[in-house]
């Protein structure tokens, strides 16, 4: 038994790697951004959720899913989809990581609103978007002057 935990573990710390590969790809994050840009005004921040909220998080499931499920299938031949939702909810609240949250937004509802009320603030200003004024420099050190060169 101790075996088959262990080629589970591996497995699905496989299957994570591949999914954290998968949600950096351009053709993901255009997905989410579309699906994000078409639905954020739909949302408020009351505590009612209205029905039109479990019809677009239906949707936005099924388009992630989907996205998923195909890319893991061209890499990991046998995979399910089902499997790793069984392993996602018995693992629960041990999981931690960016990962796992973006993964919590396509089964779990509460976690969907609030990442549609995230960007909804960061549409309306109320949040600063950080991810344009990031830029990478290279910086070297000139050894002959001990100086920074940029």
């Amino acid at each position: 038994m101790e075996n088959k935990n262990n080629y589970n573990d591996a497995s699905f710390d496989e299957i994570i790697g591949h999914i954290e590969d998968i949600l950096m790809e351009p053709k993901f994050q255009e997905l989410q951004n579309i699906f994000l840009e078409k639905y954020w005004s739909e949302f408020d921040y009351s505590e009612e959720n209205k029905l039109t909220y479990i019809e677009i998080f239906n949707e936005y499931h099924r388009a992630i899913e989907s996205y998923i499920e195909k890319s893991l299938t061209k890499t990991l031949p046998g995979f399910a989809m089902e499997s790793l939702i069984k392993q996602l909810s018995d693992q629960g609240p041990d999981l931690d990581g960016e990962v796992f949250e973006v993964l919590s937004t396509f089964t779990d509802f509460l976690a969907f609103k609030e990442m549609i009320l995230d960007y909804r603030s960061m549409k309306e200003g109320k949040v600063q978007d950080l991810s344009s004024g990031i830029s990478i420099i290279s910086v070297r050190v000139d050894e002959s002057s001990s100086t920074f060169v940029g």
